[in-house]
């Protein structure tokens, strides 16, 4: 028996047992996205001979995770969803948590929904944009409700880690030293955001990555508020902050998830919540934001270096650090750059050269194998297809970008050692405060530094457009 067969045979042993009138497992469909966590459509028969449909959300490989403050598990983000769909919160039932006997990973299953999950959908389709109109108000609702949940009566507070914004910017701080990456605007963010702590805040339920994507939404408005499986008890202006992070605006310039406006936002939060927002409070959490998803995505790379899942998926999440780099740049330290020109010489002994090989495999991916495939395959086909584009962006530009990060470092600490040791060397001199935060020379290099990264891994990315706006204003 092959692995899949494996699994659908484990899994409808389990469906048969705990879905009432289920008489049949049709269909295991595993759907496109989730980097950390797999999500499925089950098709299943029941005795009245209707069709239902359901969803199973399951830990990465299907692994058995190990349970944690901070990570306390799918069954936990199931006592989530039920908790929060009992005070309002748009959620799916769910009917099933997943046992260690049933062999098959940490998971739940839930009723199936429908509605749009894609951000870029959800900013673009026509039959959606009734609800857009007032769906930055109707999120500050929702979130309004997510914080005021009972920890106590849900048996949350026991489940739940709990961490003050100080704590939970060194944390992350330290999790980003961990990697040995030396990326100094993010250690810059970490600088700002420990000299910027809120003095006031209140500890509730924070979901931690609400945002446009994490929602479903119909043209009746949310469906269904997903991917909990991060929350914690802390600031909740922290959500807030998140949903208005660049990274989840898809492009777009409305600052809210790239659909609303801050004001809507706080205007639904207050008046579920009858508490004032105060909106220095939500820049910190915004800036936050991009620091936060920074070091998550170089701990998707690693992830594919020492974990199980070694999908196509991780490790282009990985370059997405230069896009919340450049994010945080253009919130503390927006100003001139000077962006380099493509040096690829088209002349090569090589027949054919590299660059072409490259673009040969790209399209073959994008012409032919998306063409051809569905669901999860097309997914990850689009996205082999967009690293292979990096890697010929990085073929060209590469060479003098590094070059000018080595002489400006070079000119800085009047050394001629090579350039990681004095990434490393400028890493320390951010950490030790050797450098203030003010200083324009620091600013000028940091600027260059990532703006010139992010038009290598993502020029397309509107926080490398609004750089280059500024600096020629």
């Amino acid at each position: 028996m092959s692995q899949e067969d494996s699994f659908k045979a484990l899994l409808e042993a389990v469906v048969l047992e705990n879905i009432d009138g289920c008489v049949e497992l049709s269909s295991v469909e595993r759907l496109s996205g989730g980097a950390s966590q797999e999500t499925y459509r089950l098709r299943i028969q029941t005795s009245n001979r209707e069709e239902k449909l359901l969803a199973l959300r399951r830990a990465a490989g299907g692994e058995f995770q190990e349970r944690s403050a901070q990570h306390p598990g799918l069954d936990v983000e199931a006592l989530l969803m039920q908790s929060a769909r009992s005070v309002g919160v748009p959620e799916p039932q769910v009917y099933y948590v997943l046992q260690r006997h049933d062999r098959l990973g940490d998971g739940f299953i839930m009723e199936w929904l429908e509605g749009e999950t894609l951000g870029s959908r959800i900013l673009k389709l026509p039959e959606l944009q009734n609800v857009r109109e007032g769906l930055a108000y109707e999120c500050g609702k929702v979130l309004a409700k997510i914080h005021a949940i009972d920890l106590g009566s849900t048996g949350l507070k026991a489940r739940l880690w709990e961490i003050s914004p100080r704590e939970f910017v060194e944390q992350t701080w330290e999790r980003y030293k961990l990697l040995e990456t030396p990326q100094p605007m993010i250690d810059f963010t970490a600088r700002w955001l420990l000299e910027n702590i809120p003095e006031n805040y209140s500890l509730t339920l924070v979901h931690n990555d609400f945002r446009n994507g994490n929602f479903m939404l119909s043209s009746t408005g949310i469906v269904a508020v997903l991917d909990w499986e991060v929350a914690h008890i802390g600031d909740p202006m922290r959500d807030l902050g998140w949903i208005c992070t660049n990274s989840w605006r898809f492009g777009q310039e409305p600052p809210v998830g790239g659909f609303g406006e801050y004001e809507d936002l706080f205007r639904g939060y207050e008046e579920e919540s009858g508490s004032k927002v105060n909106p220095d409070h939500v820049k910190f959490w915004e800036v936050f934001g991009s620091f936060w998803w920074a070091v998550g995505s170089l701990g998707m790379a690693e992830h594919f270096r020492s974990g199980p899942d070694k999908t196509v998926e991780r490790p282009i999440i990985g370059r997405r650090t230069s896009e919340c780099q450049v994010d945080c740049v253009n919130l503390l330290i927006p100003g001139p750059v000077q962006l380099l020109k493509n040096e690829h010489s088209t002349s090569s002994v090589d027949m054919p050269r590299a660059d072409e090989l490259l673009v040969s495999v790209r399209d073959f991916l994008r012409d032919s194998v998306m063409k051809k495939v569905e669901g999860r395959d097309k997914f990850l086909a689009r996205v082999a297809a967009n690293s292979l584009d990096i890697v010929s962006r990085e073929l060209a530009l590469a060479p003098g970008h590094l070059q000018g990060e080595l002489n400006r470092l070079r000119e800085m600490f009047s050394s001629n050692q090579d350039l990681i040791s004095l990434r490393e060397r400028l890493v320390k001199a951010i950490r030790e405060k050797e450098f203030s935060l003010a200083n324009n020379s620091l600013h000028l290099h940091l600027r260059t530094t990532v703006v010139n990264q992010i038009a290598i891994d993502q020029p397309n990315y509107s926080g490398f457009k609004k750089a280059i706006l500024a600096g020629s204003g």
